[in-house]
């Protein structure tokens, strides 16, 4: 087992080298950039994703080698600044050096976790990473957590009377709630319950009320998930599908094996079998993909669910760091997600081994 944690740990470093290439390459493509936006501030202009003349974003910066006349040429706007003006914001932005030089000094920081300076924050990128990961933290945990209390009895509940017109029912709710968005989700709850045309009972945008450092412990864990409970059920209601129906299809192959057939023989309960010997064997793919049902959630769900409640986590930094084309920002975020995702799908495949000793991973290729 050790030497496949080493081969595994050896493996990301390419993979995360590929994310973060793929990445850096699509930004030199990408329309816009700093630059343009404080062009667009200084003239009092609207900044757009589409602000730049001549091509693509990798035109800006390439710089190096144009003369200071030049430089203006590169940018919508910029007509009337002062040359050297504009020159200097490529220095500072560093976007007077190759292509190359500025990945591969990129890479040379991350891998020492210095990510640098926000362009327009004014503030270490980490520090903000680390002050809006709880946020993110809290609403992928709970969101698993509760995902998990509710798709394993209804899995469970669906095996045992799999056919029923309960099945059946539950199905249908199942494969709606799969279906439609959890964004589409979220809007509809604040429009019923959040003051948007029916009822005002839960807030609306972030995750504590002011003054919530008077509050008594009680009434800060009370304010605390009367904040959560909207978004978590917008994430809930669309994530529990796959997990329920994981569930019922694990009990449902588990039942029909040998051993259950043998202990109904020996007279033992359904309960007995059920709870005594089925489930133990049922829930283990189940709770070994615990690790990997956070990532998903703390992944695919947090970006829109933040933006539309205002909770400022990593998904709405992301977002707004994008829009603002704050590159230290995005590129730090997609180092620590990326890092992340490849940590826990490690952890989630040692579980698997931690659940059942059956299972060897050093017995096949990585």
């Amino acid at each position: 087992m050790a030497a496949y944690i080493v081969r595994r740990l050896l493996l990301m470093i390419p993979t995360i080298l590929g994310i973060m290439l793929v990445s850096f390459t699509i930004v030199q493509f990408a329309p816009g950039g700093p630059i343009e936006r404080i062009i667009a501030q200084i003239q009092g202009t609207e900044v757009s994703a589409t602000a730049r003349v001549g091509g693509t974003a990798g035109s800006d910066f390439s710089g190096g080698g144009a003369a200071a006349s030049d430089v203006t040429a590169k940018y919508r706007g910029a007509q009337g600044l002062d040359p050297e003006f504009i020159a200097s914001l490529e220095k500072q932005f560093g976007f007077d050096k190759p292509v190359y030089e500025r990945f591969a000094l990129m890479v040379w920081n991350y891998a020492r976790f210095d990510f640098g300076e926000s362009y327009f924050r004014d503030v270490q990128v980490i520090d903000l990473i680390i002050e809006k990961m709880p946020v993110s933290i809290s609403l992928g945990l709970w969101t698993t957590l509760i995902t998990y209390m509710i798709s394993i009895p209804l899995g469970v509940m669906k095996a045992v009377r799999d056919g029923s017109s309960l099945d059946v029912w539950t199905s249908a709710v199942i494969i709606v709630g799969y279906a439609i968005p959890g964004f589409l989700f979220a809007v509809v709850l604040i429009v019923l319950f959040a003051g948007g045309s029916y009822f005002d009972v839960f807030p609306l945008r972030g995750l504590t009320s002011d003054g919530w450092e008077d509050l008594t412990l009680f009434g800060k864990i009370t304010d605390y998930m009367w904040h959560l409970a909207l978004p978590i059920t917008a994430m809930v209601i669309s994530g529990f599908a796959t997990t329920t129906l994981l569930t019922k299809n694990s009990f449902l192959d588990e039942i029909k094996k040998q051993y259950v057939i043998t202990a109904r023989a020996k007279g033992l309960t359904e309960r007995e079998v059920l709870y005594g010997h089925v489930f133990r064997n049922a829930m283990l793919i189940v709770i070994a993909g615990f690790p990997g049902a956070f990532v998903g959630v703390f992944f695919t769900g947090s970006l829109l669910i933040e933006t539309i409640f205002s909770l400022d986590g990593l998904g709405l930094l992301s977002f707004e760091s994008i829009i603002n084309r704050d590159y230290p920002v995005v590129f730090g975020t997609l180092y620590i997600f990326g890092l992340l995702g490849l940590v826990i799908t490690l952890i989630s495949d040692l579980t698997y081994t931690w659940i059942d000793p059956r299972i060897d991973f050093e017995t096949r290729e990585v």
